[in-house]
């Protein structure tokens, strides 16, 4: 089974959507199922992961009521206020639906220090108890204090969005290198190969500019712990969903079928639980 473990979908509004920038109007648009249906069967892509893009427990219904009248969508990345008093009631009601399979918070937008914050760290570990998933969504500058994070969660899965989201326009490699390689040392930190363009420069990106990203993940993590995300309709400021599998696929064309298949889906099935 074929799997996008990475992409949002959501209805436009200027202020919750008030990250999407000028140069970014592309995606100041609706975005719904009908949109990417057609995008996943062109590229032969089974279903879908769709994460959270507001922090607010109506995404959760948003998200999960998508998922229920579109059974291709094999999974849901919510949000959840993990500090919160009440964090295991809502884990109990969100998991009432088979689709619910783990939490995300933009943690890119965060002070020092949130991730680590004892009570964070709890109510991540408690969804780990109830069978559920962390996607890591930061940047390359925060890689440090993910790595504080990863090592008090010795036994929860977790996944770092988007390659951990190096400056690649900037040729940015050694400190991401240097983290990324200390994470690979942990068995339960996957990686998803998702939202590499848009960390590009977005008119002149190549797949070779992106290849020493992919290659690093491939030797220091292996396929069995990466998984292919379009990170769309994102990536669209940067390029097509075909343009994203087509740079992909040249870079991962060196690889056997089954390690291509733990990329292409085997992994995120595994990562998330997902049903057939």
């Amino acid at each position: 089974m074929k799997i996008d473990s990475h992409q949002h979908f959501w209805h436009y509004h200027p202020v919750k959507g008030a990250w999407i920038t000028d140069e970014m109007r592309v995606i100041r648009r609706n975005f719904m199922p009908a949109d990417l249906e057609p995008l996943l069967k062109a590229e032969g892509i089974n279903g879908c992961v769709a994460v959270q893009a507001d922090q607010s427990e109506h995404e959760n219904w948003f998200l999960l009521n998508l998922a229920k009248a579109n059974p291709w969508i094999k999974g849901v990345v919510g949000w959840l206020d993990l500090k919160s008093a009440t964090l295991e009631d809502q884990v109990v009601l969100c998991s009432e639906h088979d689709s619910f399979r783990g939490v995300r918070h933009i943690l890119q937008a965060e002070p020092d220090g949130f991730m680590t914050d004892p009570e964070f760290i709890k109510g991540v570990s408690l969804l780990g108890a109830k069978g559920l998933t962390y996607d890591i969504l930061i940047t390359e500058n925060q890689l440090e204090e993910a790595m504080r994070f990863v090592k008090a969660l010795p036994e929860m899965p977790l996944v770092i969005d988007h390659i951990g989201k190096p400056n690649i326009a900037a040729s940015s490699f050694e400190h991401w290198a240097k983290y990324m390689k200390q994470m690979s040392a942990f068995d339960h930190v996957y990686v998803k190969l998702s939202g590499m363009i848009t960390e590009a420069n977005w008119e002149t990106w190549t797949p070779e500019d992106l290849k020493p990203y992919v290659d690093f993940c491939l030797e220091h993590f292996g396929p069995e712990r990466l998984m292919y995300g379009s990170d769309w309709p994102v990536c669209l400021v940067a390029g097509t969903y075909a343009q994203v599998v087509s740079a992909l696929k040249k870079m991962l064309s060196h690889l056997s079928e089954d390690e291509q298949a733990a990329i292409y889906g085997n992994t995120a099935s595994k990562f998330y639980k997902l049903k057939e």
